[in-house]
């Protein structure tokens, strides 16, 4: 009995361990709702627009943001650019 218990507890644990280092979400900018800004982010050196996406998003996981929002992006060989991090 102890030791399905403490299974249990030891599997709870690690589900709120993991959801607490969920990815951000990328947000549109009317979907922020009670989010508020946090600061902004940029990278730059990306290959292709998802590869940017990827950047930022690793970015804003970095800052500990739960989403983020796209300011810009530009380049042509290398691209760059900025979101918004909302915590």
């Amino acid at each position: 009995m102890k030791r399905s218990l403490a299974l249990i507890a030891a599997g709870v644990l690690a589900a709120f361990s993991f959801a607490s280092q969920a990815e951000p979400q990328q947000l549109n900018r009317g979907e922020t709702g009670q989010l508020r800004p946090a600061g902004t982010v940029s990278v730059s050196g990306a290959s292709s627009l998802d590869d940017l996406q990827d950047k930022l998003a690793e970015k804003a996981h970095q800052e500990g943001a739960t989403g983020y929002v796209i300011n810009g992006a530009s380049g042509e060989n290398k691209m760059f650019g900025t979101a918004t991090i909302y915590k």
